[in-house]
This record gives C-alpha cells, sequence and structure tokens, in this order.
C-alpha cells in the first residue's frame, strides 16, 4: 500500500514537472462585438501571471491557460485558430494530444466570436466556468463558487471599451473573495479585430503587473495611466501632422486624465502655445518650471520645431 501511495505521488509530481507552474487562477477571455477587439484578462495568486496565462493575436484571437498551466496551449492555439481551426476544434484538439487534460483550465475564443472552454475534473476546487456571447470566465482554487457568474454579470453589463469591461470582472471575481490564498499578479492585454501584420500597431493595451499587494487595483490605475499617456500619442502625432487644434484636444484629454503628471501638463502647454493661445500657455509653463527647472531647460530646444513661437514669446515663457 505504501508503495503504491508513494509512486501515485510521483505521477503527480511527474505532471506538475511538465507543467509549466501550479497556481490559481481567475480570467476573462472576450470579443468586443462592435470593434472586434480581442483581450484576456487575469489575476492570480502567482508571480507574473500574465506572462504565462495570456496570449492574444489580432484578427485571430485570444487564450487563457491556467491551473497547472501548459503554456503550449497559448501559442499553438493561436496558430491552430490562425490556420482557420475555430476555438472549439483547436481547444479539441490540444485536449486530446494533452497527457493530463483532467488539470488544465482553458478558455479559447476565436477572431469570430465563438468561445470554447474546459475546466478538468482535476483542478482544484472551487474550478468552474461560464461562457455567453463573445466570453468565457474561468477561474480555479477560488473561495467560492459564486466567482465566475460574478463576473459574467459584470462583463455583460458594464459599458465601456473592451479592456473596461474585462476590469469589471476581475474586480467582480475580488468581490466574492477571489483567489483562496489572495493576490499576487494581473494582466490585461488587448488586440485588435483586424491584422495589419504590425504586432506592435494591432495591440491597443498590453498591462502588466507582476507583484502587488493588489493587484486588480494597480492594473486598474495603470489603464487610467495608459489612456492618458494614449491621448497624448494622439496628440504627438496631430503635431507632427501640423493640426494644432486636435493637438490642443488631445493633450488636454491627457491632463484631465493624468491630473498632476507634468509631461501631460507641458505638452498642453506647448499645443496651447501653439495655437496662440499665450495667455493660458505662460502661466502653465511657469508652474510647471516651478516644480522642475529642467523643464525649462528643455524648452528653448523645441522652438522651432515642435515650439512655434516667436523669440519674444519664447522670453515670456522662459520668464525672469
Amino acid at each position: 500500500m505504501l508503495r503504491r501511495f508513494r509512486f501515485v505521488v510521483f505521477a503527480f509530481l511527474l505532471l506538475v514537472a511538465k507543467s509549466n507552474s501550479s497556481h490559481a487562477t481567475y480570467s476573462i477571455v472576450a470579443r468586443d462585438a462592435d470593434t472586434g477587439q480581442l483581450g484576456v484578462a487575469v489575476q492570480s495568486h502567482w508571480f507574473s501571471v500574465g506572462s504565462i496565462v495570456a496570449w492574444a493575436e489580432a484578427g485571430v484571437g485570444a487564450v487563457a491557460t491556467q491551473s497547472l498551466v501548459d503554456v503550449t496551449y497559448g501559442p499553438l492555439g493561436l496558430d491552430m485558430m490562425r490556420a482557420g481551426r475555430s476555438a472549439e476544434q483547436t481547444l479539441r484538439g490540444l485536449l486530446l494530444a494533452d497527457n493530463a487534460p483532467e488539470i488544465r483550465q482553458v478558455a479559447m475564443i476565436d477572431g469570430q466570436g465563438n468561445v470554447s472552454v474546459h475546466t478538468g475534473d482535476g483542478c482544484i476546487p472551487e474550478a468552474g466556468h461560464a461562457s455567453g456571447e463573445n466570453y468565457s470566465v474561468q477561474a480555479n482554487l477560488m473561495a467560492n463558487d459564486t466567482v465566475p457568474a460574478a463576473m459574467a454579470r459584470a462583463f455583460e453589463n458594464t459599458r465601456g471599451t473592451l479592456a473596461v469591461r474585462m476590469l469589471a470582472a476581475l474586480v467582480a471575481a475580488e468581490g466574492e473573495g477571489g483567489d483562496i490564498r489572495g493576490m499576487q499578479s494581473a494582466a490585461i492585454i488587448v488586440v485588435e479585430g483586424e491584422s495589419t501584420g504590425r504586432a506592435w500597431a494591432d495591440t491597443v493595451v498590453d498591462l502588466r503587473v507582476d507583484d502587488h499587494t493588489d493587484p486588480v487595483t494597480e492594473l486598474q490605475r495603470l489603464y487610467r495611466v495608459h489612456q492618458g499617456y494614449d491621448a497624448m500619442n494622439r496628440g504627438d502625432l496631430a503635431m507632427e501632422h501640423g493640426d494644432i487644434d486636435a493637438a490642443k484636444a488631445a493633450y488636454g484629454e491627457a491632463e484631465a486624465i493624468l491630473g498632476d503628471n507634468l509631461e501631460a501638463k507641458f505638452w498642453h502647454a506647448v499645443a496651447l502655445a501653439n495655437a496662440g493661445e499665450l495667455e493660458v500657455a505662460i502661466p502653465m509653463f511657469h508652474a510647471i518650471f516651478e516644480r522642475g527647472e529642467n523643464w525649462r531647460v528643455l524648452t528653448p530646444r523645441l522652438a522651432g520645431t515642435f515650439l512655434q513661437v516667436d523669440e519674444k514669446a519664447l522670453a515670456r515663457i522662459l520668464g525672469p
């Protein structure tokens, strides 16, 4: 009997060794019906969960591979969906090739919004999943079995971008107790619904919190910062194209989102000066200079290129 017990323990450890990690996770894979964007959001009591669980490719699909993770479900799943297999066909094929499907929890969504999900019988309770139109939520080793249903309700009832809706699902999971062991890392990735062939341009959001006492809240904060810098990027592009009004609007949006962020304030002031609104821009410049002298040093370096003002206006901007 003792020898049999030892064999069972050894066999289990061998399965774990073949997996990349062992951790509880709750996640969502989803598609935005209006934009076609695809994404994954995840939280776990495990270090750097985003590097293991979340996979997505523009125009192809998204994968969350968790429980006792076999990471290959991510890249192989995307390969098969890219080749024209549906999410269901892809997941079924990979499960058949797996020597331990009972310890896996995997969800996939393809570019058409078809969903397929598997929670193996060997996943640690509470484990389960729920799926609906254009999404699947899944969780294992949860404090309560109510987590998937709460995530589904939050995703369905939240308005906003795909990222906002997926983040709402993570918050809802924590509201039901989340991972029974607590929190450590979280991640979100969103890609476009169609591929341009340029992965950097097709990635809408790609944020990770690798080690934090409250990773979901921190991920929400980072998404807010991301929105602000996305507005600044639009401002930069407008400046490049000589569209001063668009640049002013974009930088103003960035400042409104980022609040007390000197980068946003500075470029908003630059855009206002370029639009001829010096009486508004100059006090902004001076307030920035008071908090960081290097911004004053930087400003004349922009003259004639990014800062389109004459010498008299520049002198007023730099101040006494």
